[in-house]
């Protein structure tokens, strides 16, 4: 037999290889997730308290991938989602941001909220120089699977969320086998943090007397976040939909036009900034997705979010969720106690940051709990843990991670090319 047709033999090994079949795999587990997710079922409760529902999103579609029903290597949904999904889910998730909103929520919260940042952006090239001290292997790889571009994966996780966490993945040719052990790492350290504010959420009232912080602004801004979504808020009609995603999918197609555009110019004629990224026309097309729906955050656009343009685009970002799961080999999670450490480390950093400017400017702890859980669990999580202060301040959560999502392309990129050059 020919090395070829050996080749081949093994490429159609999997039992599952048509897209729309695969899709439809996808589709069902997605549903079952959210399904059982939010069912009044005890057993299942009780599994998504231990389990954060997005790892399983993860997960199942990695099984079918590991066990040889699909070849996720072969299947295009994982192109056309991060292609043509995620922009449009960047310029929805990021056109509902009220940057006059967030302004109001006085300087305490917005010093946080980028203490948060910077402690991601600087505590991951850190925890690589210090685990990598004792264990060198670390650094000096510059293939698809060097640990400094997984990293960058994580990096946008923690900066905004998936939707960022997938554009690093591409922006930086992380490979999948380091990405299957990122992911592990990202949702498990992310989720010991998140528990570690909900314990201090209930003591809250105790931080903030000892503290000596003032709480009074947190009063006003629940009387002005009801205020707001009752003003907006209303139910999705037919005419709503497809102005969404006339919105989202339209800026996608100009987004590729733009990337073609102008990549092959900076190709031409600045050789030496591949290493920026700026080769690259996934790059310029997340740019311009995230730039326009900031942008549109200022026009009437702003209030899709009323009718859920939001949600359209975190389902966009599930189903993009799944498609990257199914590139994984859960097997992969049996090499990442290194990579573990270098995530603590990353998120004691970030943590230690957080604590310490907020007990420097006396802010509440609200504003620290919420503007760390912005960056690093992003829209999913951060309104769990406003919540957790009061239910309605739960949209102040959706608020500040929406700003995750805005500065974190950006961000996470920025940290990348730190990463790069230690790596």
């Amino acid at each position: 037999m020919s090395v070829e047709t050996l080749s081949e033999t093994i490429t159609h090994t999997a039992l599952v290889t048509n897209d729309a079949t695969i899709m439809g795999f996808l589709a069902i587990m997605l549903g079952f997730v959210f399904y059982t997710a939010n069912c009044n079922i005890r057993l299942w409760q009780k599994f998504y308290a231990i389990v954060p529902a997005v790892l399983v999103c993860y997960f199942l579609p990695s099984l079918l991938n590991t066990f040889g029903v699909i070849d996720g290597e072969e299947s295009q949904i994982y192109f056309v989602a991060s292609r043509y999904l995620l922009p449009a889910c960047l310029v929805l998730l990021t056109l509902s941001v009220d940057l006059r909103a967030i302004m109001s929520l006085g300087s305490k919260a917005l010093i946080l909220f980028l203490t948060g940042t910077l402690g991601i952006v600087i505590g991951g090239p850190v925890a690589l120089l210090i685990v990598s001290s004792f264990a060198p292997e670390l650094i000096g790889g510059n293939g698809p699977d060097a640990v400094w571009r997984g990293m960058t994966t994580v990096a946008g996780s923690w900066i905004g969320g998936g939707a960022n966490q997938a554009a690093m993945k591409e922006i930086y040719g992380a490979g999948d086998q380091i990405f299957s052990a990122m992911v592990t790492v990202d949702i498990i350290v992310a989720n010991l943090w998140m528990a570690v504010l909900l314990i201090m959420a209930s003591k809250a009232k105790q931080i903030d007397e000892k503290n000596g912080a003032d709480t009074s602004a947190i009063t006003a801004l629940k009387e002005k976040v009801e205020l707001f979504h009752a003003k907006h808020s209303r139910i999705m009609q037919l005419p709503d939909l497809m102005i969404i995603l006339a919105v989202g999918l339209g800026v996608t197609g100009f987004s590729h036009l733009f990337a073609d555009t102008i990549t092959p110019y900076f190709v031409a004629n600045f050789p030496d900034s591949a290493r920026y990224s700026l080769h690259s026309k996934f790059f310029w097309m997340i740019v311009f997705a995230t730039t326009v729906g900031i942008s549109l955050s200022f026009t009437k656009a702003r209030q899709l979010e009323g009718v859920g343009a939001s949600k359209i685009g975190s389902a966009f970002l599930y189903i993009l969720i799944a498609s990257i799961g199914m590139k994984m080999d859960v097997t992969m999670i049996a090499d990442a106690p290194v990579y573990f450490l270098i995530g603590a480390i990353w998120m004691i950093i970030h943590a230690s940051l957080m604590l310490g400017v907020a007990k420097l400017i006396k802010a509440p702890l609200f504003f620290m709990a919420v503007g760390s859980q912005a960056n690093v669990g992003g829209a999913a999580s951060a309104p769990v843990v406003a919540s957790a202060f009061h239910p309605s301040l739960a949209p102040v959560g959706v608020l500040l991670a929406v700003l995750g999502y805005t500065i974190g392309t950006y961000a996470a990129w920025f940290c990348g090319q730190i990463l790069q050059t230690i790596g």
